[in-house]
């Protein structure tokens, strides 16, 4: 097995270990891979993340987030509902969740759509008054 050559490293002010937690209930394909009391550990899907409870001096914010790729309304509509309890909804996708990580929850078909010069503005106006993204509203721009 190769090393990640790449990993994100998030600073939070507390609770490294309790989000990493709430993440292995998030995604079936997770598990804490190490913890101690500064670093968590975190293999959610096959990337590994590193959370730090680095203190108050730096915060998250929307200039960095997770993008997750869903194949059906269903799956987008689970990463939101679980996402966004005890977080907040923005638009066009983005969510930030109950420890202040940002994430976006697009569908696959988002790139073949915005490929296609007829009608990717009209998928850009359809999405731009979305918080969640709809599939069948996408298609249908």
């Amino acid at each position: 097995m190769s090393i990640q050559k790449i990993t994100p490293f998030l600073w939070f002010e507390k609770g490294a270990e309790e989000a990493a937690t709430f993440y292995t209930t998030v995604f079936k394909n997770s598990k804490i891979k190490s913890s101690n009391p500064i670093v968590t550990v975190l293999d959610v899907e096959g990337l590994q993340i590193m959370i730090l409870n680095g203190g108050p001096n730096f915060k998250l914010d929307e200039s960095f987030s997770l993008v997750i790729t869903c194949e059906t309304q269903e799956e987008i509509d689970y990463y939101w509902e679980k996402l966004t309890a005890g977080g907040s909804e923005s638009q066009c996708g983005w969510l930030k969740d109950k420890y202040g990580v940002s994430w976006q929850v697009v569908p696959s078909l988002l790139s073949k759509l915005m490929g296609d010069p007829a009608r990717s503005q009209r998928v850009v106006q359809a999405f731009m008054k979305m918080k969640k993204f709809i599939i069948k509203d996408l298609e249908g721009a």
